[in-house]
């Protein structure tokens, strides 16, 4: 079922009206916080959702994805690989899983550790640009999530940029779900300001990978130069 390319009408127009949306809050986030919307790029999320949706998804403009899961993103680079699309790896990324990840994706958002970028620029084929990647940072200290803690971004970074085959954009993170939006901010403004310090350090990095389907206003109010969004575009996720 997984890559059934049989969508019926009514789901592709939903994907493309829910696509019209997103890019439209993007728009308007942009706007109401002076920025360029031009200067945010739009990562659909398509973990666990068939192939099928990712082409409904590209008729409709789109051209960049995010996968989560090593096996299923591969299946899904290669059922597509006509369509000249970007993916992007964005979930956890355990050692003994690079080689697929360095073989087959544009980006890597998660690196977490200096061993995983390693062994991605060691797998990254010659023949293919280099990988860009960003370090995932745990800004909200939970000890269930992925990241590097803050105080320790500096001194990855320094090791990642020196990697060969690798091109070190940015930060990503991916912040503990509030409602509130002043809080949302605030866990965003802090990868901002870990960011900017990189940045006057010499650093030159211009990714921002942060906000979600229920946070990207806050996300982009804080300089979010890509945000990734799975739910408002395909639906509630299924079951990988």
């Amino acid at each position: 079922m997984l890559y059934s390319r049989h969508l019926s009408a009514p789901i592709m127009t939903t994907i493309s009206a829910n696509l019209q949306a997103v890019c439209a809050r993007i728009d308007a986030a942009a706007r109401r916080f002076g920025r360029d919307p031009a200067a945010v790029t739009l990562l659909a999320v398509s973990k666990t959702w068939p192939a099928s949706s990712v082409e409904a998804a590209a008729a409709a403009g789109q051209r960049c994805f995010g996968e989560n899961y090593v096996q299923e993103g591969v299946a899904k680079t290669q059922a597509l690989a006509a369509l000249g699309l970007e993916w992007h790896f964005i979930g956890p990324l355990q050692s003994n899983k690079t080689r697929p990840v360095a073989e087959s994706f544009a980006w890597v958002h998660s690196i977490d550790r200096l061993k995983i970028a390693q062994r991605l620029s060691e797998q990254r084929p010659e023949h293919l640009p280099p990988l860009q990647v960003c370090l995932q940072v745990n800004v909200s200290g939970e000890a269930s999530k992925s990241g590097v803690a803050p105080d320790e971004v500096a001194a990855l970074a320094a090791a990642v940029i020196g990697l060969p085959r690798l091109q070190l954009r940015g930060l990503m993170a991916i912040p503990e779900p509030i409602e509130d939006f002043a809080a949302q901010r605030r866990a965003f403004a802090s990868l901002r300001e870990t960011f900017e310090q990189l940045q006057r350090g010499g650093m030159p990095l211009d990714t921002l990978s942060m906000g979600m389907s229920h946070d990207l206003e806050a996300a982009i109010a804080e300089g979010a130069t890509m945000v990734r969004v799975g739910t408002a575009i395909f639906g509630e996720r299924q079951k990988p």
